[in-house]
């Protein structure tokens, strides 16, 4: 593998997250964003996310101890305080923002797409990126639920084309779902499995399409469950939580976790999911009901409108 350019399209919670950690590993980075709005919210994640590796460094560098260590930042017997502060430094000052496409995309060795869980946004988003791209070009999804089959006919390089997926705090939970589709080279696969390792994630291969993958098959069904019990009235968001964090010693409940990950991603997930086949198989139909989607997107569409995001916007199911 010899990427140096790297480009994030989309400037969200994880996009901003994928281009920080990137060029904090020392890649050349550049976020394309639809408009300059999108330039202005984005900016703010950077901010913030230079002082959270700023935070974490410190109280690395402070206890010491495995408890608190953020393995995307660096090894634990290797770890040098002021070298790392200077990737920091260089990550926040070098990332480039950008809204011309053809400009952002010129050169790059890879291109990890960050949009929306929406298939048709999605769609005309590779409709429109395929000509801009260069030959070498490899290009990645972070989809946590779309399957990379769904799109690679709309890519211009199906062979070029796989998932790689990422959790949340990326540098702290330093996992990289890599997935590849029936049409993907072998080569590309590996390729993208040495870049998940370059910027300090421990990559995971997948070995068929998931919806879901490895994390958000687990994720979302605990996510749902949670909040089917708050829309068919059984208890409130903080009960729920409590009953979650105080009976298994998690350190959050899914109420929590779904303000953390943004409330707009959640409605795209419960969307999606509605469609997924298998998700209750036949013996267990007979047991329950269904998820209440219809219950959680009126709630979903409710708070998004009224601009309760979750913790980007200081407030969601919980206020910040």
């Amino acid at each position: 593998m010899k990427y140096k350019k790297v480009v994030v399209a989309g400037g969200g919670v994880l996009g901003s997250q994928i281009a920080f950690q990137s060029a904090y590993c020392g890649f050349d980075v550049t976020i394309w964003l639809r408009s300059e709005d999108s330039k202005t919210r984005t900016q703010p994640k950077l901010d913030s996310l230079k002082e959270a590796y700023l935070k974490a460094l410190k109280l690395m560098n402070t206890e010491k101890s495995e408890s608190v260590w953020c393995c995307g930042l660096s090894d634990f017997d290797s770890f040098n305080y002021d070298e790392c502060v200077k990737k920091v430094e260089n990550a926040y000052n070098t990332i480039k923002l950008e809204i011309d496409m053809n400009k952002a995309m010129k050169d790059a060795d890879l291109v990890i797409e960050s949009m929306a869980e929406n298939t048709d946004a999605k769609i005309e988003f590779y409709k429109k990126l395929a000509p801009t791209l260069s030959e070498k070009t490899v290009l990645v999804t972070n989809s946590s639920t779309l399957l990379p089959s769904t799109f690679a006919k709309y890519t211009g390089r199906p062979s070029k084309y796989l998932s790689l997926h990422f959790a949340n705090n990326i540098w702290k939970k330093n996992t990289a779902e890599v997935m590849a589709h029936e049409e993907t080279d072998k080569k590309y696969f590996d390729e993208i499995i040495e870049f998940a390792n370059a910027i300090r994630m421990v990559a995971l291969p997948l070995r068929k399409e998931k919806n879901g993958y490895l994390l958000n098959s687990m994720l979302v069904p605990f996510l749902l469950s949670g909040f089917d019990l708050m829309v068919n009235g059984i208890s409130d968001c903080e009960s729920i939580d409590k009953a979650w964090t105080l009976g298994t010693g998690a350190p959050k409940g899914p109420f929590q976790i779904m303000d953390i990950v943004g409330l707009v991603t959640v409605k795209n997930i419960v969307e999606q999911y509605q469609k997924v086949p298998g998700l209750f198989k036949p013996f267990l139909k007979k047991m329950m009901m269904p998820y209440n989607f219809k219950g959680m997107l009126e709630i979903l569409n409710k708070y998004i409108s009224e601009n309760k995001l979750g913790v980007s916007t200081k407030e969601g199911f919980y206020k910040y």
